[in-house]
């Protein structure tokens, strides 16, 4: 019988080793995983400051954004096509991005075509066109084409929408 007692005491050692080793190896992970995320944590605002020395030239001074202007057109009521579904009017702001004041000049003259060009397009568009973010998105590029396309050789940087409504 002895060496019953001799098996049961030196098996239950056995088993408490297997759960120190996973209780231990348990604890080595979240310590990995905790340092790793900290790293991270860390890291990110590193990135910030990087960001920040990358709008300097090499001498150390701030580079500046380029400057643009913008250019407000008059609101514009247009009708819209219908298609024999009572009236759609819509009610359009914009703002057109120019590079410069010089650029402003140059298309003062041209404006005229440039809100002619605008009602011929929006005249044609239907109420459903317009829905969601995909249609302001189309609608946006067009009159950006169509507004260079009458300035053309100067250039407009973008589209800026003040108010849009659809009744």
């Amino acid at each position: 019988m002895a060496s019953e007692a001799d098996i049961e005491e030196g098996a239950a050692p056995k088993k408490g080793i297997p759960k120190l080793f996973i209780i231990i190896g348990a604890a080595a992970v979240v310590v990995l995983l905790g340092g790793a995320g900290l790293y991270f944590f860390l890291s990110s605002g590193t990135a910030e400051a990087e960001h920040a020395a990358a709008a300097t030239d090499e001498h150390g001074a701030v580079i500046e954004a380029p400057h643009t202007f913008i250019f407000n057109l008059p609101p514009m009521i247009i009708n819209l096509n219908n298609e024999g579904s009572g009236n759609a009017v819509m009610k359009l702001t914009v703002a057109l991005e120019v590079a410069n004041e010089e650029m402003m000049v140059e298309i003062q003259p041209r404006m005229a075509k440039v809100v002619d060009a605008f009602q011929v397009y929006l005249r044609e568009l239907r109420k459903s066109d317009l829905e969601g973010s995909a249609g302001v998105y189309r609608l946006k590029e067009e009159l950006l084409r169509r507004v260079n396309v009458a300035i053309y050789p100067s250039r407009v940087e973008s589209v800026l929408f003040k108010e849009i409504l659809v009744q």
